[in-house]
């Protein structure tokens, strides 16, 4: 069991990128991380911070469900999550089968709804904490390159404004982090010139949002949308 003064954060998909980033930055903020990935990655993050990482998929129940559990029997309590995933299929618009977008809804929308009502419940006995979702810019906007991963993250903007009003009472925050392109992966000139600010941005960059979203300093933000994206977006 924790102490007092520890906190825990729950952070998906975080072997390595995004997920990594936030798990590293908030370790440096207290946090004793909790981790997952699909491919194992997560294992070595978290000795290396001092948590605990388990190799599953969001795409999973129930290894999302072990994970909780592991959490609150191994330290007693969740503080934040951080729902962090892959990518999508993409492709002609048309041409997606029904398997891609069904696989689709399992990674990038069902796999924060299913961990909402995991920790909910502890959280609420807790009472409050904070749910961070890692989207994307084209969830308001959507690009034809990123049809289903457009279309499915709209809808989770929306499940985070509904779930963000439904537990404000109990102290529970549940923000979206929209990134645009990040130095993760490669980023071509193109797409570079595009960006205002002439770059993808660094995973700490997106870290520090999401850091900043489970932290005190915004215990009045919730139910947002947040883009993080150099200005790529135009829409208001």
């Amino acid at each position: 069991m924790t102490s007092t003064d520890d906190r825990v954060a729950v952070v998906t998909a975080a072997g390595r990128g995004i997920g990594a980033a936030c798990a590293r930055k908030l370790a440096d903020e207290g946090y004793i991380p909790v981790l997952l990935s699909k491919s194992g990655a997560a294992v070595d993050v978290a000795e290396e911070l001092g948590g605990v990482g388990f190799e599953g998929s969001v795409t999973a129940p129930d290894d999302l469900a072990a994970l909780v559990e592991a959490a609150t029997d191994r330290y007693g309590r969740i503080d934040a999550v951080v729902n962090n995933t892959g990518h999508p299929a993409t492709g002609p618009l048309l041409e997606i089968d029904d398997e891609a977008w069904h696989e689709g809804l399992d990674l990038v929308l069902l796999n924060v709804v299913r961990m909402a009502r995991l920790v909910t419940p502890t959280m609420r006995e807790a009472g409050g904490g904070s749910i961070v979702n890692i989207s994307t810019f084209s969830a308001f906007e959507p690009s034809p390159d990123f049809p289903v991963s457009s279309v499915l993250r709209a809808g989770l903007g929306s499940f985070t404004k509904l779930y963000a009003d439904q537990h404000a009472e109990d102290g529970i925050r549940m923000n979206s982090v929209l990134p645009g392109f990040v130095d993760s992966y490669e980023v071509d000139e193109e797409t570079r010139a595009k960006i205002p600010m002439g770059r993808p941005a660094g995973t700490d960059e997106i870290a520090d949002v999401v850091a900043f979203l489970c932290s005190p300093a915004a215990s009045y933000l919730t139910g947002q949308n947040l883009r993080v994206d150099g200005g790529l977006t135009d829409s208001v």
